[in-house]
């Protein structure tokens, strides 16, 4: 649908809703970001009316809740706060690889998703959540995310039917939401008994935090705007960076740049801050990568008034439908969209490209504040790994792509690893 419309505003005849298609960088600027008052996330937008049972009305919804929450969580993730942490999550990171070296020493296949679940989830809970959340709980939330998922599925592709109205995966998302809940609301109530005197992790601030006229969060919204930052902490660095390795295995000059650029920068010492401006191309790597698999792959507004996009009439009430994963593969604005090539991030190109060309973290208001996050943790776990071992697939393919409520690799990425020092022996 997106290279038929060449980028033009298309009304999609889906029954009684009025959606159109937006996918022009300059008509996505508009939404995202000049008009974004006008572009609302709504509890009856596409795709959020069957996700709001599970994270509410919080950082991940809209109006006075979002705004809260907002002001609450903010200061948590800005470029100078997650800069002071990196190298505490550095030594989360290389605590959490250690436990590769059994496996690489005797040979042994490792899921990559599997792995990096883990070493996300250790340096996660250490640093954003000050271990009140264990790891084993935290992957046992994730492994509920993954269901949730794929469960919501058939209602974001009749978004019309009525929540009491029964579908498939109704019981399996139950069944995850109230995983989540057992397991974080005792975590949540205890932690307001010290909130005030206890720490700046993330639950704390929430209980710390205060409405815009003054009164205390109420434990429903703490508890939203948890369950939805442990999963925008963790799930896009899990997901995008598993497709990595089959990618670089699959180029030979890409993995080489890359070996080269982590062995001249990080050598044998363990990675840290200083390290991260100079991985240029490893940052180009992770552009890529999010280029073809944008976590949020789809981000619905709701217009609140009419107005009119590339010369095509809005109605008020009508719902958009924006989606990094169409804009990201057309060749209108992208030349050979299916390729790997990271390349296409540097400095030059980037310089000379719409800024609403690429944009897997959204934009205007409402884009991810753990965008920063993101890439500075993904970048660890990258130069971590690849300075400490090399890697070979045990399947040679690059996995589909499943569409869930999230993007999902089709299969798993199993490697066999090696010490870099038995590879340059």
């Amino acid at each position: 649908m997106g290279e038929r419309s060449q980028g033009e505003v298309v009304k999609l005849s889906l029954g009684v809703s009025r959606l159109y298609l937006v996918t022009r960088p300059e008509h996505l600027q508009q939404v995202l970001r000049d008009k974004s008052d006008n572009y609302v996330r709504g509890g009856d937008a596409l795709q959020w009316r069957p996700l709001k049972r599970l994270f509410g009305d919080g950082i991940l919804g809209d109006g006075e809740h979002w705004k809260n929450s907002r002001q609450v969580l903010q200061p948590l993730f800005t470029a100078r706060r997650v800069d002071s942490l990196v190298d505490r999550l550095a030594e989360a990171i290389e605590d959490a690889v250690d436990d590769l070296d059994e496996p690489a020493r005797t040979g042994q296949p490792v899921d990559m998703g599997t792995v990096q679940a883990q070493i996300v989830c250790s340096a996660i809970m250490r640093v954003f959540f000050a271990d009140k959340i264990s790891v084993p709980q935290a992957m046992r939330i994730m492994k509920a995310q993954d269901a949730i998922a794929s469960s919501v599925m058939p209602r974001l592709m009749v978004p019309w039917a009525p929540l009491a109205m029964p579908m498939p995966g109704d019981r399996t998302f139950r069944k995850a939401v109230q995983l989540i809940d057992d397991t974080l609301l005792p975590i949540i109530r205890a932690t307001r008994e010290t909130a005030e005197t206890d720490g700046d992790d993330i639950i704390a601030a929430l209980w710390r935090g205060r409405t815009e006229t003054g009164g205390r969060i109420e434990e429903r919204q703490v508890r939203d705007d948890t369950v939805s930052m442990v999963a925008t902490t963790t799930e896009t660095t899990i997901s995008v960076l598993t497709w990595l390795w089959p990618h670089i295995a699959q180029d030979e000059q890409i993995a080489e740049r890359l070996y080269e650029e982590i062995d001249r920068v990080v050598g044998d010492a363990p990675v840290r801050r200083e390290h991260l401006r100079e991985l240029r191309y490893t940052r180009q790597v992770l552009d890529e990568l999010l280029r073809l698999y944008p976590i949020g792959w789809l981000f619905p507004r709701s217009a609140v008034e009419a107005d009119v996009i590339g010369g095509v009439r809005i109605e008020a009430g009508a719902t958009l439908i924006v989606s990094p994963l169409i804009t990201h593969r057309m060749s209108a604005f992208w030349d050979r969209p299916e390729v790997f090539d990271p390349d296409r991030f540097d400095p030059d190109q980037v310089r000379n490209r719409h800024r609403y060309a690429h944009f897997p973290f959204g934009g205007g208001p409402h884009q991810c504040i753990g965008m920063h996050l993101f890439y500075l943790e993904a970048m660890l776990i990258v130069a971590t790994v690849l300075s400490r071992f090399r890697f070979s697939l045990q399947r040679q393919s690059v996995p589909g792509v499943k569409v869930a409520a999230a993007l999902r690799p089709q299969e798993r990425v199993e490697v066999i690893l090696r010490p870099v020092r038995s590879v340059s022996a």
